[in-house]
């Protein structure tokens, strides 16, 4: 059985790729000036870094390849990888933590498969997993948002620039000061060490559905997704079948027994949920690409992203469960491909026949 991918090459895009990109990066601004106000500047240094490597990275490729850099470099969609890579990564840093996630993303998991069109793996999730895999330490390092009641050293531009250059904070600054474990590490770990799930939500870093900050970064960026569904950016079949996928064996669980397990607004306000439904999962190059195929695509993220927040090592799940399903695009696009009108479908045996 031979997998292919089905295009629909037949009319004229209205949009240029360029056009896609920018729009996408604009919905991503009010979420990414959230992302700034209750976990510091940080996000803008590692926005910074992984533009320029990623932008690096792109040149040269594209130099290897006897491209014009300029020419692949105006579509814009290495920035969108930069952006994506950036508000996975916690506010703390190195530089060289995010370079490598950057390089990886534009260098291996684009230009190695054949460049923009041709990567079947999500760039900038594959350079996430990357730097999850190499620098596990550094992606834990998340500060406690900025809010009123909570117990919070807030970190000066100049200091955080300092631990993004060094990889060291300041005299007289220590991580058990500044940094936290995220909703879901709290979630994760509490219910794995028997505390209920009310036990768990009495912590001062939850908010009302998921965690304080994350879940306003969440909003945010629901309404840059709902934006580009307006605009028909992306369609709803992914967003749909995410949100479906996960919410409904978290519905399921939560009301079997929601001492021992999260709610469903904890699921889908905690982590990369929102982002991943509208702005990774998306991604329409490494997504399938039929009505029916987005869809399944979609649920089976959201499924896997319940299954390793609850029985695996890590606390997320987002960039794999992106990445597996991934792997399946192949196998979805052949198995949802629509009929062809005008066209009637013959059997095994008939075709044998004939």
């Amino acid at each position: 059985m031979e997998f292919r991918r089905r295009e629909a090459p037949f009319l004229a895009p209205e949009v240029s790729v360029s056009s896609l990109m920018l729009q996408v990066l604009a919905a991503l601004v009010p979420a990414a000036m959230a992302h700034v106000w209750f976990f510091g500047p940080g996000f803008i240094l590692n926005l910074l870094i992984a533009a320029v490597f990623s932008v690096a990275g792109e040149a040269l490729m594209l130099s290897l390849r006897g491209r014009k850099p300029e020419t692949g470099l105006a579509d814009y969609s290495v920035l969108v990888t930069a952006a994506l890579l950036a508000f996975a990564l916690p506010s703390l840093t190195p530089w060289w933590v995010t370079a490598t996630g950057a390089l990886f993303a534009v260098i291996v998991a684009k230009h190695l498969y054949g460049g923009l069109g041709y990567n079947i793996f999500n760039p900038a999730m594959a350079g996430y997993v990357v730097i999850l895999v190499a620098f596990p330490m550094h992606v834990n390092l998340w500060v406690a948002p900025r809010m009123g009641d909570l117990d919070y050293q807030h970190l000066s531009i100049l200091q955080t620039l300092y631990f993004t250059l060094t990889g060291s904070l300041a005299d007289g600054i220590t991580f058990d000061a500044i940094s936290r474990a995220t909703p879901l590490d709290v979630m994760k770990s509490g219910l794995n060490n028997a505390r209920t799930a009310a036990e768990i939500r009495s912590i001062p870093i939850m908010g009302d559905f998921g965690g304080r900050g994350w879940e306003w970064i969440g909003n945010f960026l629901a309404f840059g997704g709902f934006w580009l569904l307006i605009r028909k950016i992306i369609r709803w079949q992914i967003p749909v079948g995410v949100g479906l996928g996960l919410l409904v064996p978290a519905t399921i669980m939560y009301m079997a027994d929601a001492g021992s397990h999260a709610s469903p607004g904890f699921h889908l306000f905690s982590g990369a949920t929102i982002l991943c439904a509208f702005f990774i999962a998306t991604d329409p190059v490494s997504a399938a690409t039929s009505p029916k195929g987005r869809f399944v695509y979609g649920l089976g993220i959201g499924l896997l992203i319940y299954c390793i927040r609850r029985w695996g090592s890590y606390a997320d799940g987002v960039a794999f469960a992106v990445l597996l399903m991934n792997m399946s695009v192949p196998a979805i696009d052949y198995l949802t491909r629509p009929h062809i009108v005008g066209h009637q479908r013959r059997s095994n045996r008939g075709e044998a026949d004939g």
